[in-house]
């Protein structure tokens, strides 16, 4: 099947071309450098008996979720700069004159990339997000409550964006379309801590327009639901329980998961947008 090869070759060129060594290489010295700095911070504790087990705990999900973040953002322009080159570069080179050429269609073509790079990013997502936990874990004992549901999170922002990237990358070179996806995701951040704010000083305007922003790009929500996964029950009793609406502020705060609904809306969004690819390229003169 003309899809299934064409995912099959994406993902060949990634392993060819060294993006993947060069993440995995990233990754494993960003996992050091963190559990090492984490293991230092809990030996002294522990030492000086300055901290309870629990309390380390605590910390340690913090830390957690802002290397969760960190990797949120690498994600998000990993997703970007592959998904915008997918479509752009086999124009601009010619290659896709060339493969359309022969017996396949042009929404094979953009699937086909779709599905490879959609494995790519979701297995390093996966591998990246599972061996902080575990390597966190190690050293502190600490696990966190649904650590499955927050890695997959994790995938879901990089399948948003690299869909969008696609797109642009039918109409748009493809620097261009990276760029614009880096800059609407972390627009996207900040619309959920306008959300937050605006709740908090009951902003009705405000409120509405960030949130109507999470719809039109999913990430933000999905990036709550990393959180989620990873914050203790604990800590959401404390933090609800003393600082009340202050804490909707936070933006590495979630007291709950993604509604169903939303969850639903970013399937139906990922299944448009790519249509609209695919819809796009078809359009286009080659």
């Amino acid at each position: 099947m003309a899809l299934l090869t064409i995912a099959g070759l994406t993902v060949a060129e990634v392993v060819r071309r060294r993006i993947a060594w060069i993440l995995i290489g990233l990754t494993v010295a960003s996992v050091a450098l963190t559990t090492l700095g984490t293991e230092r911070l809990v030996s002294l504790a522990r030492e000086r008996g300055e901290a309870q087990e629990l309390e380390i705990w605590f910390a340690t999900s913090q830390i957690l979720i802002l290397v969760a973040f960190m990797f949120s953002f690498v994600l998000a322009m990993t997703a970007a700069f592959l998904g915008a080159p997918a479509i752009a570069a086999d124009l601009e080179s010619g290659v896709a004159q060339t493969m359309l050429a022969r017996p396949i269609r042009r929404a094979d073509l953009v699937l086909g990339r779709w599905l490879g790079l959609v494995l790519v990013v979701t297995l390093y997502a996966v591998a990246s997000g599972m061996l902080e936990i575990v390597a966190l874990g190690f050293i502190t004992g600490y696990a966190p409550p649904h650590p499955w549901l927050a890695v997959g999170y994790l995938a879901a922002q990089a399948v948003v964006l690299l869909t969008f990237a696609l797109l642009l990358s039918t109409r748009l070179p493809a620097i261009a379309a990276g760029a614009i996806c880096v800059v609407l995701f972390g627009l996207g951040w900040m619309a959920g801590v306008f959300a937050g704010i605006g709740r908090l000083f009951d902003a009705a305007p405000l409120v509405a327009a960030a949130e109507a922003s999470r719809w039109l790009l999913p990430t933000d929500g999905l990036w709550r639901g990393t959180i989620y996964g990873l914050e203790p029950p604990a800590v959401m009793l404390l933090a609800l329980g003393r600082a009340g609406p202050v804490s909707g502020v936070n933006p590495f705060f979630a007291a709950a998961p993604p509604p169903t609904e939303f969850i639903v809306w970013s399937i139906v969004w990922v299944a448009i947008v790519l249509g609209l690819a695919v819809f796009s390229l078809s359009r286009r003169d080659l």
